[in-house]
């Protein structure tokens, strides 16, 4: 089993250290540490582990608890493995089939933010263009009217919404379990589509001439 633990901590020496020492005596390999953000005398760190026996995000609060200012922000289930750069798959998928470029990103975004469905929304008209293979049908979407990029929730969804330029499309991923999106998380995704919308339209203009 593979989880995302988020891990807000102190920024100081020897915490970390305290935190991998807990997940060990677990019995939880650490695979990945992502920081996101240094700021305030604190830390917010993603870890990926990997996990046979598995446990609750109780238990995970409860054995951290040992160690002082440390807090678990969300634990949720990934099919992220360490090593592998899903942005650089997708961007080379678009770059070699770039008339499917918008199908591919939605369908590559969940794994670049640890999200668990993607759609695309016809931004004029509302309508779902193309979802993830994990999305909900037409009726499981909350009402989406974003003007620029965002990070927000609605009951116990979070989601990332974006709108792609030049194609008339806003871009939403979504996840349940887990924590709110993180501002890093955001800016990753934008730039991601800021690339694809760039080979897209790179592509066009090929054709054109």
């Amino acid at each position: 089993m593979m989880l995302r633990v988020r891990v807000s901590l102190p920024d100081r020496p020897g915490v970390l250290g305290q935190v991998a020492r807990a997940f060990g005596v677990l019995g939880a390999d650490i695979l990945q540490v992502t920081v996101l953000e240094r700021e305030g005398g604190r830390a917010v760190d993603d870890f990926t582990l990997s996990w046979q026996g598995g446990a609750g995000a109780d238990e995970l609060r409860e054995r951290l608890a040992v160690v002082p200012g440390v807090r678990i922000e969300g634990v949720w289930p990934t099919r992220e493995s360490p090593g592998v750069s899903p942005d650089y798959d997708l961007l080379g998928h678009v770059a070699s089939d770039a008339a499917r470029a918008f199908v591919t990103l939605v369908d590559a975004a969940p794994d670049l933010v640890g999200g668990e469905w993607a759609v695309a929304v016809d931004s004029r008209t509302g309508a779902v263009v193309h979802g993830s293979w994990q999305a909900p049908g037409v009726a499981g979407l909350p009402e989406l009217t974003p003007l620029r990029p965002s990070a927000f929730s609605e009951g116990p969804l979070h989601l990332v919404s974006l709108p792609v330029h030049g194609a008339g499309l806003h871009l939403v991923v979504a996840r349940a379990q887990g924590p709110a999106f993180h501002q890093v998380e955001l800016d990753k995704i934008v730039r991601v589509v800021e690339i694809v919308s760039l080979l897209a339209a790179s592509d066009a203009d090929r054709t054109v001439a």
